[in-house]
């Protein structure tokens, strides 16, 4: 599965790089497509954290 890595700019992209995850999905480390798998890991989490940010954990809770 020789597919070029691109960026994600759009919410489309962020879905496409999703479903992209789920084929290569237990892909061995080491591999092409394990390391396809880690970038587009590591793309996600870039563009959640600019994009989709969460708010700490409150370290009481919730009442």
């Amino acid at each position: 599965m020789a597919t070029e890595l691109e960026p994600i700019h759009t919410e489309a992209d962020y879905d496409a790089a999703f479903a992209r995850v789920e084929r290569l999905w237990g892909s061995a480390s080491g591999t092409p497509d394990g390391d396809r798998l880690d970038v587009l890991a590591t793309l996600i989490k870039v563009h959640e954290e600019k994009h989709h940010p969460m708010d700490p954990p409150h370290p009481i809770g919730l009442d």
